[in-house]
């Protein structure tokens, strides 16, 4: 059974102090006051249907994050409120419980119904209801705006290191086929002199298996300093000098780059030596010609699996041709990003690359939480002015996948670390940012992912943490 409500004891709360006697009396005609013993009084996510107004007790408010209740405030001030606050807005938006609310010790509420309660604000202040359903929805819209602005100047920034870095190999190929345009030419000029009779028959037996030798050398070819592959240079051109090889210096780096050195060319020397000396100088520049095509085919070959890997890291980026939610390895999503911002990372930035490989596979938004590494990359980078070590790191944390981004910057200053996720809040200069990165980050993660972002900073070490639930609830999927 209800308790009497009494008009004159709900003027002493500061949300009902303003109101006439009329409404204090519809107030209590359609509330009813009760005690609520401790406890949980709703919970999050559930359909709101009652508005609490707290009289004597103490309540304690929680979200969720990362699948952990967070305890947001906890408090016995006299006529704080929670519940269904939103409920003048009708069907306009969501009327779920935003949080969760809890009772510490036998406490008193006025409750209404989210029906009478959103009615009575409608009817009792009109203009009020017109003014924060305009602040509400125009802000809502003015930062869904700004966030499609900032996406589409991140996919600007991406689209233009993407074409620079699609460029490189695009324009390596091209060189590649010209170079092997003029070896074919060269290496036709000699098979016309092999058909003239220059070679002899035998000869041209031994030049084919030689040939086949060099090719598969060049597969083989070892990685050399500089420093080896200049020494290594300068005793073959001085062999070629010896032979009467004329521009040995010049046929000596492709030699060199095959891994073809003088102990092979003296056994090409012996296997030959029945031919005369000019026989013996077309046999090299028939090989150089070999070499040289060897090589710059797998020019070509690099240089086409470089823009083939780059298109599947764009197409992994955007998720084009897949479903918003999925299933997928978390590791691919990162390695993704990594390639689309390699260029920002600049030859300044030490990647380090540091993954727990038994991490099962992630439910979850791929296209949204691939603009989360974006945004957190972006900024680790910025804050180390392009020099420094970046730190991207996986591992598992209860039922959670954890990613971690580091950078060995400056750090966040204390007075701005609590700043950090607000819309519109920014440490870069004007111009430099819209202070929306971390605020859509942060709404990805936690409102779409149930999942929670945090950040640890000291000078030389700061760590924005994401963790994501393995097993989020079935509705994440529906939203």
């Amino acid at each position: 059974m209800g308790l009497i409500c009494d008009p004159e004891e709900l003027r002493t709360l500061f949300l009902f102090e303003k109101l006439d006697d009329e409404q204090l009396a519809q107030l209590c005609a359609v509330g009813e006051i009760v005690y609520i013993e401790p406890g949980q009084v709703y919970r999050e996510g559930d359909p709101a249907t009652c508005f609490y107004v707290l009289i004597e007790g103490e309540v304690r408010l929680t979200k969720l994050s990362g699948g952990v209740e967070i305890e947001v405030n906890r408090t016995d001030h006299r006529g704080v409120y929670a519940g269904a606050w939103m409920a003048y807005l009708g069907d306009k938006v969501s009327q779920d419980y935003a949080g969760s609310m809890y009772v510490e010790r036998r406490s008193r509420f006025l409750v209404l119904a989210a029906a009478d309660f959103g009615r009575m604000v409608t009817e009792w202040f009109p203009m009020a209801v017109h003014l924060l359903e305009g602040a509400f929805f125009g802000g809502q819209k003015s930062s869904q705006r700004i966030a499609e602005r900032e996406r589409l100047l991140a996919l600007g920034s991406l689209s233009a290191g993407l074409t620079h870095e699609l460029n490189n190999p695009a324009a390596a190929a091209v060189r590649a086929t010209a170079g092997l345009r003029e070896r074919v030419a060269g290496m036709r000029h000699k098979l016309k002199m092999m058909a003239e009779g220059k070679f002899p028959a035998d000869a041209l037996v031994q030049l084919v298996e030689l040939q086949e030798q060099a090719a598969e050398r060049v597969a083989k070819a070892p990685d050399l300093s500089p420093l080896e592959a200049a020494d290594r240079e300068d005793a073959l051109a001085d062999w070629f000098t010896d032979q009467g090889i004329a521009d040995g210096w010049n046929l000596a780096p492709t030699f060199v780059q095959a891994g073809l050195d003088i102990d092979w060319l003296e056994g090409v020397q012996a296997t030959l030596e029945s031919c005369r000396a000019q026989v013996f100088e077309g046999a090299i520049r028939w090989l150089n010609y070999t070499i040289e095509t060897e090589l710059l085919m797998n020019e070509v070959a690099d240089s086409t699996t470089r823009i083939s890997t780059l298109v599947g890291a764009a197409k992994q980026y955007s998720q084009m041709d897949r479903a918003p939610y999925q299933v997928v390895d978390l590791h691919e999503l990162l390695d993704s990003t990594l390639v689309m911002l390699n260029r920002k990372l600049g030859d300044g930035v030490r990647l380090v690359k540091d993954y727990d490989r038994t991490l099962p596979p992630l439910p979850c938004f791929a296209a949204e939480l691939n603009q989360v590494w974006t945004n957190l990359i972006d900024n680790a980078v910025y804050a180390m002015n392009g020099e420094g070590t970046l730190t991207v790191r996986t591992y598992q944390e209860n039922d959670c996948a954890a990613v971690e981004i580091g950078d060995t910057g400056p750090g966040i200053a204390p007075e701005a670390k609590g700043r950090i996720f607000e819309p519109f809040f920014t440490t870069k200069p004007v111009g430099d940012g819209t202070g929306l990165g971390l605020d859509i980050s942060f709404r990805i993660v936690v409102n779409k992912h149930h999942g929670d972002i945090r950040v640890e900073s000291e000078p030389g070490d700061t760590r924005f943490i994401v963790r994501l639930p393995l097993n989020p609830q079935a509705e994440s999927a529906e939203q």
